[in-house]
């Protein structure tokens, strides 16, 4: 009892912390001055990709976290498949809605964000409370599929391909723009 107690704190405190600073890493790429290091943590785009990036960042930190807390992986698998279906929601929720609209509106977009992260929380949180997920194998699966996660998201920044996930609908760019002075 002690024990789930501690997990849902735990995931509660990630909840907060990935809606706290993926709302924030909205805004570092700029803050910062467009620093190199901050295109890798930030979105440096209005890319839906970018957006994606948003939610995967603090993830894979809050992940760290739990793991070393806990001193075991046991939630790494269904840590993964939240993160999955917490970033495939973003897309498609987006998609559907400025399909049906025909433009896209800020507030749905910081919405859309948030129901992601609640997704992705409750689908871990579902997913951990059964213990058949947590072998050793299970516990590796989970960490590699955060980091081909975090590979994709640092090598995607750098090199979008041409695709209109990864492009900025403000300006038709991908990718890292050049310095604005």
């Amino acid at each position: 009892m002690r024990k789930e107690r501690e997990r849902r704190t735990l995931e509660t405190a990630g909840m907060l912390f990935t809606l706290l600073f993926g709302n924030l890493l909205h805004f570092v790429y700029d803050w910062t001055g467009q620093a190199g290091w901050a295109a890798y943590l930030s979105a440096v785009n209005e890319s839906t990709w970018e957006h994606m990036k948003l939610l995967a960042v603090p993830w894979l930190v809050w992940t760290v976290v739990t793991i070393v807390v806990n001193r075991c992986a046991a939630g790494a698998f269904p840590r993964a498949i939240g993160l999955l279906a917490g970033l495939a929601a973003i897309p498609a929720l987006f998609y559907t809605y400025t399909g049906i609209l025909g433009k896209s509106v800020g507030v749905v977009n910081i919405l859309i964000f948030q129901a992601a992260v609640l997704l992705a929380y409750f689908v871990s949180a579902s997913l951990q409370k059964s213990a058949r997920l947590s072998s050793v194998s299970f516990q590796i699966l989970g960490i590699l599929l955060h980091l081909l996660a975090a590979l994709a998201f640092l090598f995607f920044t750098s090199f979008p391909p041409s695709l209109p996930l990864f492009v900025d609908p403000t300006n038709g760019t991908r990718g890292i723009p050049p310095k604005t002075l």
